[in-house]
């Protein structure tokens, strides 16, 4: 496989997190990277996922139709524009890449350090939107996509962002669920500690009221 994509692209291209690029990327590596994207988006080499953003498209993948997940599509983005340690997937996507939301979703929501016009995609019909926090206080963990390593909010963060925005993302009839299912995955204590050291005692008490007694004892 390695021979198979030196062939294809320089090797530094493939250190990108989540495989995704940006012209300026390309910049110290070709003289003339717009064309250059062109012809590698024709190869179909260069998955075109937004203007302006590409995502590597692996070799096993070459020749064949292929859409990468959204969530991972949106942590890719906000990757190359905060960098890795900088974007984080939460709310409802952060759910779906848990495994708590079932269905895909049409819109992304990724936490990052300033402000983004929200981004819509070109390779379907879904955006990504940007909701500005302070990062470094986020409980997060990586988890490993398709496409590489992307930070993801915990289980306990995830259910407290969810009741405390539940119309964040617009898959609101989704929400209630997904905090059922987190909690049973969350760890009391630090759910509680978290609420508390975010302020989001007003979250918590929302998401006590969802799960009910008896989802408190399971």
């Amino acid at each position: 496989m390695a021979e198979h994509r030196s062939s294809t692209l320089p090797h530094e291209l493939w250190r990108a997190p989540l495989r995704t690029l940006r012209p300026q990327d390309l910049a110290e590596i070709y003289a003339q990277p717009r064309p250059e994207i062109a012809r590698l988006v024709d190869r179909g080499v260069l998955h075109r996922v937004a203007h302006g953003y590409y995502i590597i498209v692996a070799p096993e993948y070459l020749g064949r139709t292929w859409l990468p997940g959204l969530e991972e599509t949106a942590a890719g983005i906000a990757s190359s524009i905060y960098g890795p340690d900088q974007a984080i997937v939460m709310g409802i996507s952060a759910a779906r890449v848990l495994g708590a939301v079932p269905r895909a979703l049409a819109t992304a929501v990724i936490a990052v350090p300033r402000q983004h016009r929200p981004i819509a995609l070109t390779d379907r019909a879904a955006q990504i939107r940007f909701v500005r926090r302070d990062t470094s206080a986020l409980d997060a963990e990586r988890f490993e996509t398709p496409l590489g390593p992307a930070l993801v909010t915990t289980p306990e963060q995830t259910a407290l962002d969810l009741a405390r925005r539940p119309e964040l993302g617009n898959a609101e009839a989704e929400v209630r669920s997904a905090v059922e299912t987190l909690y049973r995955r969350a760890d009391s204590a630090r759910l509680a500690q978290l609420a508390k050291d975010q302020r989001l005692g007003v979250a918590l008490r929302r998401v006590e009221s969802w799960v009910g007694d008896e989802g408190r004892r399971t």
